[in-house]
């Protein structure tokens, strides 16, 4: 049964959390809201976010997209993406027209009335997009179409760079109530910085008052006013910050250390792959093996081990390349559009023992499988 609407933590329809919101928004004095983090690599966690750090990220964004303007919500109310919609419309004085009460993207955009317009949306929903000349030509009226939540690969943005969509490409967390440092440069009032090991650290008015019921990992996580990230990043000649991965994406096999967000990326360049998702499998021997999960491009055949394993080593060292390589109609993703790790290793090890019954393992290569999504998984 669907969860009674609430703000601890936040659920209900995207009505229903309007609702809510808007009153949290207006009262005089209000506690902090909790909003679950998807869990999509580990444990989901409630995250309390204060009246005044929502109303300063909303406040920053909107200022930074060049002032208030009507939003399309794509993405869930109950995600931090998607509650940042609700606030936003709030202080502009407007409603979110809600995709999900339309048919597809081109009606809900033409229903939009005013002079400015925004969506937000992850890369899997602007990946689907792109295929849809109707869609493109709808995400071409907003002003700007941010996206996050996800890393978006370099293919995907040039392709929306091609059909001119207005992408701002946004980083943030929940912890940050959502995207704070947009195109690279970070809101006013927020400060980014990266330490000497390369992670990235966030300070500022948009930070979470703690993870309720943990001091422990609070403490661990918020120190002196600075948000400190697994995330790796640098700065280029242009002050832009650069998000390269998470630290805990670097993964030990067989005594090397193996960067997965590298190999994603690079494998994300092969012509055949439209999309890819690369984790560690735990293994008796290595420790861990790296396996990549593809989709491949609607017409094109799928590559086999040997290309995959060559292809990754033309640039990364060989013993970074994928041990195995699965094939899918879809990667399993979760609601707030993040690659969904533990399904996708789920999916890589049924298909390990499947290929051990059948005595089925080149010594290099190993499994290359074709199946649904939808078989297995959650997303």
């Amino acid at each position: 049964m669907p969860a009674d609407p609430s703000l601890n933590p936040v659920s209900g329809s995207p009505r229903e959390v309007e609702r809510l919101v808007a009153r949290w928004l207006d009262a005089d004095s209000a506690p902090p809201i909790g909003v679950r983090t998807s869990g999509s690599t580990g444990e989901p966690k409630d995250v309390l976010l204060s009246v005044a750090a929502m109303r300063s990220s909303a406040t920053a964004a909107l200022s930074r997209l060049g002032g208030p303007g009507q939003w399309l919500l794509a993405l869930p109310a109950h995600r931090i993406a998607g509650l940042q919609v609700l606030v936003r419309s709030r202080l502009a004085s407007t409603r979110p027209v809600v995709l999900g009460e339309y048919p597809d993207l081109a009606d809900a955009t033409r229903s939009m009335a005013g002079e400015r317009s925004y969506v937000s949306l992850v890369p899997t929903q602007l990946e689907r997009y792109l295929r849809d000349r109707a869609a493109i030509d709808a995400l071409n009226r907003f002003d700007a179409v941010l996206v996050g939540g996800a890393a978006a690969s370099p293919e995907l943005l040039e392709r929306a760079h091609e059909a001119t969509v207005p992408v701002v490409l946004t980083y943030g967390m929940t912890e940050t109530c959502g995207g704070c440092v947009y195109d690279g440069h970070p809101l006013d009032e927020v400060t980014a910085a990266v330490d000497q090991d390369g992670l990235v650290r966030l300070a500022g008015p948009v930070l979470f008052d703690g993870y309720d019921g943990r001091p422990g990992l609070t403490a661990a996580v918020l120190r002196a006013g600075w948000l400190h990230t697994a995330d790796l990043g640098s700065f280029d000649e242009d002050g832009r910050l650069r998000i390269w991965g998470r630290a805990d994406d670097v993964v030990i096999s067989g005594g090397v250390n193996v960067g997965l967000s590298a190999v994603e990326r690079r494998l994300s360049s092969m012509p055949e792959v439209e999309q890819c998702g690369v984790v560690a499998v735990p293994d008796a021997e290595w420790g861990s093996r790296v396996a990549a999960a593809v989709v491949v491009v609607d017409g094109l055949s799928g590559p086999d081990i040997s290309r995959v394993r060559n292809w990754v080593a033309a640039e990364l060292p060989r013993s970074w390349a994928p041990r195995e390589v699965l094939l899918l109609d879809r990667l399993p993703v979760s609601e707030d559009g993040k690659l969904d790790h533990r399904t996708v290793v789920a999916l890589i090890q049924r298909q390990r023992v499947q290929a051990d019954r059948q005595g089925d393992n080149p010594p290099e290569t190993a499994v290359v499988a074709d199946m649904k999504c939808s078989d297995t998984s959650r997303g």
